[in-house]
């Protein structure tokens, strides 16, 4: 085992691809955003007045995955950053962003804005009026007016601390030396619907809508990006093509475009190679579909994880014809085996379609002649990446066994 590293670890060393892969890595923000002009503009006319000391309108980002909202984002607030450091106004203007699918409750958020205005706080262990209160006191002690970015916000609206938002959204009213305007960023373009009316109508002072990139622009990024990451002639000519091709299907994100060019990278340095070829990028799309389907059954809750095994567990016995009662009556046994309640044959009915969406299973409706319709469920992934995405939950993974 020790040679056999040892001849990765010289292949890795030995390999002339990349130059500097951060650069393809989806939190480096460009000194230029190709295609993504207009949308910097609307931005920067909205939050200009800040220059000025002046609190600026809200903001709601709409747009789907990987259209370029948090670079545009992050983009803005940097050139508006540097724009009143020149005219000596820095010290009364400060950023703060939050992704919010990471501090995704009220507790977390306020610590991290604490944080950032440099007020330190427990991780855990405050009430959170008394977090409020010291995240008032930073802001009323810096003077300053601060813009904050909630990325991923719609995150926030599942849970108790969706009255985080009324709070911020009401803050400027408690305020006397500071001000604060929000930005808020989403993929979800329903979300407001389950807002609050009153927060909906503070939060979407302004609203800004990011369209999906198409294959050229994803092209054009990807050129940009490739000049900063990799060594001059280690990309063969098809491959950005094929990367912008392949990320333009689903939906135009520049993500997936980005990280798909960055593993077939990294798939040829691990063979010791010294060009990208587009076997690499093929390789590398099956590298990726395979993670992303862990991580679609790693956050499936937790009837959408049983219903899905239940599935399987019919696969594994021979049952060539799953219909949706067969998989309620042993999605029913397994909830009993777990001393968990069962949910509706509706519900269960309702999560197997969305399993279908999902990709994980195909679900078709045929005709069973005078006995109607049916639902037949074929199960699309396969043992092993089941195990991986199950893993984490020992109830769950013991079925498996």
């Amino acid at each position: 085992m020790s040679t056999a590293l040892e001849d990765i670890f010289q292949r890795v060393l030995t390999a002339r691809v990349f130059k500097d892969r951060e650069k393809l890595r989806p939190d480096y923000v460009p000194e230029e955003l190709p295609h993504r002009e207009y949308e910097i503009k609307r931005l920067g006319e909205t939050l200009a007045p800040a220059i000025k000391g002046v609190r600026p309108s809200n903001v709601f980002i709409y747009g789907l995955p990987g259209t370029g909202k948090t670079a545009v984002a992050k983009y803005v607030l940097k050139k508006l950053s540097k724009a009143a450091a020149r005219l000596d106004l820095g010290s009364g203007l400060a950023n703060c962003y939050i992704n919010c699918k990471y501090d995704n409750t009220s507790y977390r958020v306020f610590a991290s804005l604490c944080e950032q205005l440099g007020v330190k706080v427990p991780f855990t262990g405050l009430s959170i009026p008394e977090l409020f209160r010291r995240f008032m006191k930073a802001l009323e002690s810096s003077s300053r007016l601060v813009i904050i970015v909630l990325d991923e916000i719609d995150v926030l609206a599942g849970h108790s601390s969706s009255d985080l938002l009324y709070r911020l959204t009401r803050i400027n009213s408690e305020l006397s030396k500071s001000r604060v305007a929000l930005v808020g960023v989403t993929n979800d373009l329903k979300f407001t619907e389950s807002l609050d009316p009153r927060v909906k109508s503070a939060l979407g002072e302004e609203e800004l809508v990011f369209k999906p990139y198409d294959s050229d622009e994803l092209e054009d990024i990807l050129r940009q990006r490739a000049k900063l990451a990799f060594m001059e002639g280690a990309l063969e000519e098809g491959v950005i093509p094929l990367c912008a091709t392949l990320a333009a299907r689903e939906h135009g994100d520049a993500r997936r475009a980005l990280d798909l060019l960055r593993v077939a990278g990294e798939v040829a340095e691990r063979g010791g190679g010294f060009k990208v070829t587009e076997a690499h990028v093929r390789k590398a799309q099956k590298e990726l579909e395979r993670d992303r389907v862990v991580e679609v059954l790693r956050s499936m809750p937790l009837h959408g994880k049983l219903t899905l095994m239940a599935v399987y567990l019919l696969e594994r016995k021979g049952v060539k014809e799953k219909t949706t009662g067969e998989i309620y009556s042993l999605y029913k046994e397994v909830c009993k085996m777990l001393r968990l309640d069962e949910l509706t044959q509706r519900r269960v009915s309702d999560l197997i379609n969305e399993l279908d969406v999902a990709g994980l299973v195909t679900a078709r409706v045929v005709s069973r002649g005078r006995r109607g319709l049916t639902k037949i469920v074929k199960l699309n992934i396969n043992e092993e990446i089941l195990r991986e995405g199950l893993r984490e939950d020992d109830r769950l993974s013991a079925l498996l066994q």
